[in-house]
């Protein structure tokens, strides 16, 4: 029998990927230059999953309303990216703490500066426990420095820290191995995953409801009945798979509660243009953050109509909130920190809402409890069939950024070869 039939007929292709992401055209890229028959189909009318770039219509910098900058030095973005030149990222920081603007330096009080907690929690993964909340409320914290931390935490995971587990911050900390500094990539995040798409077949607009699958045969079920291979790879995030979203047939009990153990955290990014720009001054992009838990990171460069805004946990829902009102209500949220903007008016808002989003539900796999054990039980492949990537199958072990998803991608590819082409 030959490697596309079985005893049910031919298999027209090889592999199938869901979702177009950057762990599924990295898990592709590699299939296809291994002489893989690959077909990708992503739900979105894109490619990119959770990275999308907007590019101002007066040709100003990109700018990320998804994945914001490559972590690390060692990050295997920079390889990919090759000639594209990854730049160091620098910023004047500020911060927002009882709704005025201040200098970042108004959060820094030694130990206790959220960063220096974010600091002494990573590098002790096996000393402590219990969650993020519960941990700080042991610092000694004033209530101002603790709300600080709070939100803090919040908008790097993308959830209450109550909800996230000491150890598996730490762990994910520690287990990165990617090296220190971030890094903005000029032509954007897209260009990268522009890179890794060409030449493959990768048909967007193409919702995968259902997965259909025995050992040597999976089929996508898609609006016009979709593609059979001998081999499919699930990239999607697992609340997909776990609200119904993304059915998979047979899935085992320990697929489904691994799945329901990984939610991704709320988050919701904006692109607000104003009627006249930023001031001149500083050149380096200003990074807003806002200790009041409303906004979330707030990004103006100096002379540019357009400002970003990247919101997590609690704060997404309230700039969601004030996205869907109107574009006065973006203004008023924002002028606490962009003072500037009180002399200017908002004329258009661009949104990008992962938690809103049925293809992502959140914005990325937070460290909660018990995380690892179900990353693992997740990536874990099925009959030699079904294979499975995506940030959320680092979760516990590593941070769940862009260069997890890649490697993901990268660790179901072989698993496929080893599956295809014994």
């Amino acid at each position: 029998m030959s490697g596309k039939e079985n005893a049910a007929g031919p298999i027209p292709h090889e592999v199938i990927v869901v979702g177009a992401g950057a762990a599924g055209l990295m898990c592709a890229r590699t299939l296809a230059d291994a002489g893989v028959g690959v077909l990708v189909l992503e739900a979105r009318t894109r490619i990119g999953g959770r990275i999308r770039t907007f590019r101002p219509a007066d040709g100003g910098p990109p700018l990320e309303l998804g994945a914001q900058v490559v972590h690390g030095a060692e990050s295997r973005v920079h390889a990919l990216a090759g000639p594209l030149d990854l730049v160091p990222r620098t910023v004047d920081a500020r911060a927002v703490v009882d709704g005025k603007a201040a200098a970042l330096a108004v959060l820094a009080h030694g130990g206790r500066a959220p960063w220096a907690l974010q600091h002494r929690l990573n590098g002790a993964p096996g000393a402590v426990g219990g969650s993020v909340a519960d941990w700080l409320a042991a610092q000694h914290l004033s209530p101002a420095e603790t709300r600080a931390a709070h939100e803090w935490f919040a908008q790097h995971w993308a959830v209450d820290p109550a909800r996230l587990d000491t150890h598996a911050v730490a762990a994910a900390h520690l287990g990165d191995g990617v090296g220190d500094g971030e890094y903005a990539v000029p032509g954007g995040l897209d260009s990268l995953t522009d890179r890794l798409a060409a030449g493959l077949d990768v048909r967007c607009g193409v919702p995968v409801r259902s997965v259909e699958w025995s050992p040597g045969r999976a089929h996508a079920v898609t609006d016009d009945d979709g593609p059979t291979a001998r081999a499919l790879v699930v990239t999607v995030p697992p609340a997909v798979v776990a609200t119904g979203r993304l059915k998979i047939a047979a899935l085992p009990a320990a697929k489904s509660d691994a799945a329901a153990r990984l939610p991704a955290g709320d988050a919701c990014c904006l692109v607000v243009t104003y009627s006249r720009p930023a001031p001149a001054a500083p050149l380096t992009p200003t990074v807003v953050f806002d200790a009041d838990g409303v906004r979330g990171f707030v990004t103006s460069h100096a002379g540019r109509h357009q400002v970003l805004v990247v919101a997590k946990a609690a704060a997404a829902e309230a700039v969601r909130t004030a996205a869907s009102d109107s574009h006065e209500s973006v203004g008023r949220l924002l002028v606490a920190a962009l003072p500037w903007t009180a002399r200017a008016r908002v004329t258009g808002v661009t949104v990008a809402d992962w938690g809103a989003s049925p293809w992502s539900l959140g914005g990325f796999t937070h460290a909660g409890p018990e995380a690892a054990s179900a990353a693992d039980a997740w990536a874990r492949p099925l009959d030699g069939t079904l294979f499975f990537a995506g940030e959320a199958t680092a979760a516990g072990h590593r941070l769940p950024w862009m260069h997890s998803a890649l490697d993901s991608g990268l660790r179901a590819a072989h698993d496929v070869l080893a599956a295809v082409r014994p």
